[in-house]
């Protein structure tokens, strides 16, 4: 979820391969405009391990590559979410993008943990050729599979291939700019409470990067 417009001020610690540079202080709220930018329509990435499925919603997501008939992505996801471990175990995963009316998707997928039920019980599917769900109501899908991954300490980052996919819809995609000036307020306090405590645990542990590599 993306938080803007809090005046926090943050002092970066520039290193080397020399040794230490210096450290500069930056006023948050002089990128917020720009980071809030970078975020992807709301996408469920649903994940196949061990014989069961799950789903989870993600906004950071980002195309991989220039090559028309070689498509690629990279998916962020946090290591607190079961989605996480059962990403990095089968190494593929689905992005199934919502259209702007499915907006009851997003407290079924992203207020709900995967360990306390199947969140996909009862949802229309099929099986990707990833091994992956694949919604068979949504915006459109991209199935992937993981060729690489970049630990970011608080989570990772997957690079993948896109194996198949297909615009189900015409028109736009469910953006969570706009999905917030229409959820209740009650789901709102919910995913801003989620939300709070995932960034204490990511302030935690985010410098804690593994620089060994995924295979």
């Amino acid at each position: 979820m993306l938080v803007v417009g809090i005046s926090q001020c943050y002092t970066f610690q520039v290193e080397s391969s020399l040794g230490f540079i210096g450290k500069t202080d930056m006023e948050h709220s002089e990128i917020a405009p720009m980071m809030g930018r970078l975020w992807s329509p709301l996408a469920a990435v649903t994940s196949h391990w061990q014989g069961k499925d799950n789903v989870q919603m993600a906004v950071a997501i980002a195309a991989a590559s220039i090559v028309p008939d070689r498509p690629r992505v990279v998916v962020q996801l946090y290591k607190t979410n079961l989605s996480h471990a059962m990403v990095l175990s089968a190494g593929a995963f689905a992005l199934n993008f919502l259209r702007p009316e499915q907006l009851d998707l997003i407290g079924d997928f992203g207020l709900i943990s995967g360990r306390d039920e199947d969140k996909l019980d009862g949802v229309g599917k099929t099986t990707g050729k990833s091994g992956s769900p694949l919604l068979t109501d949504c915006f459109g899908y991209m199935d992937c599979r993981v060729i690489n991954t970049m630990d970011a300490g608080d989570m990772t980052c997957f690079l993948a291939d896109v194996i198949d996919g297909q615009t189900l819809s015409e028109g736009e995609p469910l953006w969570w700019r706009d999905a917030r000036r229409k959820l209740p307020s009650e789901w709102l306090e919910r995913w801003e409470n989620k939300q709070s405590a995932a960034i204490a645990t990511s302030r935690s542990t985010m410098d804690q990067i593994s620089h060994i590599s995924w295979q």
